[in-house]
């Protein structure tokens, strides 16, 4: 796991070193083990170093091919990459490293662009071709590792973090303001958009390529992979997928432990970060498992279950893992926001700061640890969201139904009001058009509830996952943490999105209200309602944790923020935003956003989603970045 950078002057102005260094500098946290700058011309490319496999310089980059053609400035890791070395050795290839970076190096320039097809794992990388002079830009199949790209003029920029971007001299610092209104949608980013112009994050699946000579709009994408969620055309064996799903699990989980460092795993309490301590366990013995939990002594009614720690040290007592754990209070999500805006750079879907914590804990200790993400995304973990719109009878009433569902923050009829400062700059945008664009790629042939649901899950891997993504790389990689993802190994996604709907879903037709805004009330109420979601792999990871995880009701990892912003963090909301300094305003109508926020502090609504994202964006702005 490492930082990409580098640049590009398209008018054949000279890479300076020095303007490297400070791309570089500005992620070192990504790398603390070693960097390295490679200057040729016009073109720069830089890396910083977290030494995972081969630990030797000879894991050094940027990486030069043995006929000095090609360099490889890569952030990742391939796993089937033994695989692919001994292929490549039977091609005549010859390696003077270990490293999965060798290996990548030496696909690209055997087999071009068809090489990324055939990585099982997580990349962001930039090769630069000195014969073609050709830059390939690229990023994994589900957007695990970040890559962003900004052009200004004749630069063309990119990095695996904003921050090294804005490094750059000359860099414009200007508000995306389409963008903001985007985020205060969906609490996400659905584009490629950023909140700052210019700067865009590479779609996942995708590689862009630049044949220099010709200006920055010849940045030319190409999706190479995309998710199909779809139903299988003949009978369904449910045994058979029982067994494959297990097969397939632990060749994930196990395919995954590659490492020369000491590994660990995160220990939620729950199901998916269980199983995967569980088949881990089997061959680290004592591995290090880690937890985060609440402080729930002013919190009420559904918060009370929201600290999970008993059900983690009791996997952990089954599994003898060596086991840590920490317990957050409300004044640690204030104390850590200005470092949380600098690291997260922008914010995404949910409440980020127990992740920046849970990371801070595990790079105690490891430098490479497992997580459970993906894993409600590919098996149907959320389907009271789902049945929103199972039983619409056209996509576009699906996409009415769904976009009205996934407005998280504000819907449409609050945004005018609230962006009246600048509203004339951004009345053009629609953001059921956003929305509905996420589905260009996936075959919209809706024909019965099934159909429905795949669109759904298609829909929830496109931008909810992704989010999640983004956010645990940036907040790991703050650590300078390595964080793996065994449910994102590609046969286990390829088989999960072949799985039939019905083994997911229990009742495809039961529809249960619920308050996106309260994590415990929508897990518990639905769950106990029906019992649903993720049927095939609770019954599959029965075999791996105790009965009572794979049959509990899903927990999101939140902390009690609704009692908090209330109670302990009342003060702290007010001050950052009902205050004459708080910078939002510069975009947001005071009057509309303060009535909000009131509805909430007085108890009359719970805006705890609203709350957090406008204290996450006032930091944002308030950082020196911005």
């Amino acid at each position: 796991m490492c930082g990409v950078a580098g640049f590009v002057h398209l008018d054949g102005a000279p890479a300076s070193p020095v303007a490297l260094q400070r791309m570089t500098d500005a992620i070192a946290h990504r790398g603390p083990d070693g960097q390295g700058h490679w200057t040729e011309g016009n073109v720069g490319l830089g890396h910083r170093r977290l030494s995972i496999i081969d630990l030797s310089p000879a894991g050094h980059q940027p990486m030069v091919s043995a006929d000095h053609r090609f360099v490889l400035s890569y952030n990742g890791e391939v796993y089937n990459f033994r695989e692919l070395r001994t292929e490549l050795e039977a091609e005549g290839c010859w390696f003077r490293s270990q490293t999965d970076s060798e290996v990548v190096l030496n696909a690209l320039a055997r087999w071009g662009t068809k090489a990324i097809t055939r990585f099982n794992g997580m990349f962001a990388f930039a090769l630069w071709d000195r014969r073609e002079r050709r830059l390939l830009l690229a990023r994994d199949r589900y957007g695990i590792k970040p890559l962003y790209t900004y052009t200004q003029g004749p630069l063309l920029a990119f990095a695996s973090e904003q921050k090294a971007i804005l490094a750059l001299p000359g860099v414009e610092r200007k508000v995306d303001k389409p963008a903001l209104l985007e985020y205060f949608t969906f609490q996400n980013f659905f584009t490629d958009r950023t909140l700052l112009q210019g700067m865009s994050l590479l779609p996942a699946g995708h590689y862009a390529e630049l044949a220099v000579g010709n200006d920055a709009r010849s940045l030319k994408r190409t999706r190479y992979w995309d998710f199909h969620f779809a139903e299988p055309s003949g009978p369904v064996d449910a045994r058979a997928h029982h067994e494959e799903l297990d097969r397939l699990f632990r060749q994930a989980v196990n395919r995954q432990l590659v490492a020369d460092v000491e590994l660990g795993s995160y220990l939620s309490g729950g199901m998916d970060s269980g199983a995967i301590t569980a088949i881990a366990a089997q061959s680290y013995p004592y591995l290090k498992s880690f937890t985060c939990g609440f402080d729930l002594s002013s919190a009420s009614g559904i918060e009370l279950s929201f600290d999970e720690r008993v059900k983690a040290e009791a996997m952990s007592a089954r599994f003898k893992t060596e086991h840590y754990e920490m317990v957050l209070k409300a004044g640690d999500m204030e104390r850590v926001m200005p470092k949380l805006a600098w690291h997260l750079e922008e914010p995404r879907v949910g409440q980020s700061y127990p992740n920046f914590y849970a990371a801070k804990l595990a790079s105690r200790f490891v430098k490479v640890v497992m997580s459970g993400a993906g894993g409600d995304e590919l098996f149907g973990g959320y389907p009271w969201r789902y049945y929103r719109a199972a039983n619409a009878n056209s996509f576009e009433q699906y996409v009415d139904q769904y976009y009205g569902f996934w407005q998280r923050l504000v819907d449409n009829k609050h945004l005018k009001n609230l962006f009246a400062p600048v509203w004339g700059e951004v009345e053009h945008v629609w953001t059921r058009d956003i929305f509905r664009d996420v589905f260009a790629n996936h075959d919209n042939r809706l024909e019965r509830p099934e159909d429905y649901i795949n669109h759904s899950l298609y829909f929830e891997a496109k931008t909810f996952l992704h989010g999640l993504l983004v956010v645990e790389d940036k907040l790991s990689m703050a650590h300078s943490l390595e964080t793996r993802v065994p449910f994102l190994d590609n046969d286990l996604v390829d088989f999960a999105m072949r799985c039939p709907v019905g083994l997911k879903l229990n009742n495809l037709h039961e529809v249960v209200r619920i308050n996106e805004n309260e994590p415990g009330d929508k897990q518990g109420k639905y769950f106990m309602k029906t019992r649903d979601g993720k049927t095939l792999l609770r019954d599959v990871m029965r075999r791996y944790i105790p009965e009572d995880i794979a049959d509990g009701v899903k927990q999101g990892f939140s902390a009690p923020d609704a009692s908090w912003f209330k109670g302990e963090s009342i003060e702290y909301v007010r001050k950052q935003l009902m205050g004459s300094s708080a910078r939002i305003y510069e975009f947001l109508d005071r009057r509309a956003t303060q009535a909000l926020v009131s509805e909430h502090l007085a108890g009359e609504q719970n805006r705890r989603l609203l709350i957090w994202s406008l204290l996450s964006v006032e930091a944002w702005l308030s950082h020196e970045f911005c």
